[in-house]
């Protein structure tokens, strides 16, 4: 059993705790919260061990007179491996879990630098075997490796363009919105997302910008590929339907927006209304000679769940890629290709 602990307990951490306890070979010793909150309460309720990160955090929870298993190193005494899902002080933690001689996986909120590996399942699984520390990119940046792995993969892609039309805020964050505007995210081009990309498929021509839109559920991206040789629509549509974490829709069938990718998800009992495949609109995919265009939706909250369980394999080892995605997927609920 890989023994897991994670450093934070919001967005990302609550979700890849709930998917590590769905995992036959994982066991998930607790997790660490700065706040004595409802989220740290519902910890408790789901039989989760909840530690503090530092003593002013247990003074907290002493204080309001909520139980708390110990601190980060006790934590980190009683694992082998830690996700690190902490706003952007990987920095910080990251010599905390080498001291204590852990595996770590970082999220996309930190440089790549951070880890020297920025990791996408299906696309490097094998580079990240047996290393002490890595990266799991950002939702937009793993929904772009999945697809643009995917027509490499298939076709070969020699130069891939993308505009990113981003959420303003989780649906949780008050003090972010709403918001009446359109956002240039950043006005000055290229964005930051094309160069993410090159740190999991540096060989890749990419270039993307991108905006920020009053919506909290998801982004939407425009994509163009250049693509080898004349590949059909009906070609490309059958790679994308035999790659796991892709996830085909119609607007015939009810797909209008973003809007019902998220009611899908609530429909069919995915925890939080989750959609952790990057969803293309079917007939948004259209060739243009060599060229193919499309929407993919990336739900930003949830995308990047399976792709932190799987890391955890690769570090520990013992998996393949595919082994270790058929595993994360049978537990999520993602259909995966046979």
């Amino acid at each position: 059993m890989i023994r897991v602990g994670i450093n934070g307990y919001g967005t990302i951490g609550r979700r890849v705790a709930d998917a590590v306890m769905l995992q036959d070979d994982m066991v998930l010793v607790g997790v660490t919260k700065m706040k004595p909150d409802y989220r740290a309460a519902i910890a408790a309720q789901k039989g989760i061990p909840v530690y503090t990160p530092n003593a002013e955090a247990a003074a907290a929870f002493e204080k309001a007179r909520m139980a708390h298993a110990g601190d980060l190193s006790k934590l980190l005494s009683e694992v082998d491996v830690v996700v690190d899902a902490t706003p952007e002080l990987g920095a910080e933690y990251k010599p905390v879990f080498a001291k204590h001689g852990r595996k770590a996986i970082f999220q996309g909120g930190e440089e790549h630098e951070l880890t020297g590996l920025s990791f996408v399942s299906q696309v490097n699984f094998d580079a990240a075997k047996g290393r002490d520390a890595v990266r799991v990119v950002s939702c937009n940046t793993t929904a772009l490796c999945r697809l643009l792995g995917s027509l490499r993969q298939g076709f070969g892609v020699s130069k891939a363009r993308a505009v990113l039309a981003r959420r303003a805020a989780d649906p949780d964050e008050i003090s972010k919105g709403p918001i009446d505007a359109i956002v240039l995210d950043p006005s000055s081009l290229p964005s930051h997302h094309g160069p993410d990309v090159q740190s999991v498929m540096p060989d890749l021509d990419i270039t993307t910008m991108a905006i920020k839109v009053p919506e909290t559920h998801m982004h939407l991206h425009s994509v163009i590929a250049t693509l080898g040789g004349k590949p059909t629509r009906e070609q490309v549509l059958e790679q994308l339907q035999r790659t796991p974490r892709m996830m085909l829709v119609e607007g015939k069938a009810g797909f209008k927006s973003t809007a019902q990718v998220i009611d899908w998800a609530r429909e069919v009992g995915r925890p939080r209304n989750d959609v952790y495949e990057a969803v293309i609109w079917r007939e948004s995919v259209t060739m243009v000679g060599n060229e193919v265009y499309m929407f993919m939706g990336v739900h930003q909250e949830a995308i990047v769940t399976p792709e932190n369980v799987d890391a955890i394999r690769a570090v520990c080892g013992g998996y393949s890629a595919g082994d270790s995605m058929r595993t994360t997927d049978a537990t999520l609920g993602i259909r995966h290709p046979a």
